[in-house]
């Protein structure tokens, strides 16, 4: 049973970092992708990033392209979401999903992918 929790959320200001962790659980995700999406109050839920465990090829929403970098550290099979100069527009809930795929095709539909975390509040002031 695969198992995703994020941590890392927070209250920040305009300008600042955060860094969100999924920490994965439950099977070995080399053939895997972890993405990041987000959802914002009466909003859909967006993709924000994604990366391939096993080759480390990833894709980034233009919203955050140059701001946000997503890493992996295999021995402790967690995934990271570095975030910075955060805007008041990041503000949402941020949720880590997993996907059996290593294409490098997009995957932006959040239908498609089959593992979700519980999500950590990203909070940004302006």
């Amino acid at each position: 049973q695969v198992q995703l929790v994020e941590s890392g959320g927070g209250l920040v200001q305009a300008g600042g970092s955060l860094r969100l962790s999924c920490a994965a659980s439950g099977r070995t995700f080399s053939m895997f992708s972890i993405g990041w999406f987000r959802q914002a109050p009466g909003k859909e839920r967006e993709f924000v990033t994604r990366i391939v465990w096993g080759g480390g090829f990833t894709y980034y929403a233009d919203s955050v392209k140059g701001r946000f970098t997503i890493s992996r550290d295999n021995a402790k099979n967690t995934v990271y979401l570095q975030m910075n100069s955060l805007k008041p527009e990041d503000t949402a809930v941020y949720y880590c999903a997993a996907k059996r795929s290593v294409t490098r095709a997009p995957l932006e539909q959040s239908a498609s992918w089959e593992y979700w975390g519980q999500g950590t509040q990203v909070t940004v002031s302006s």
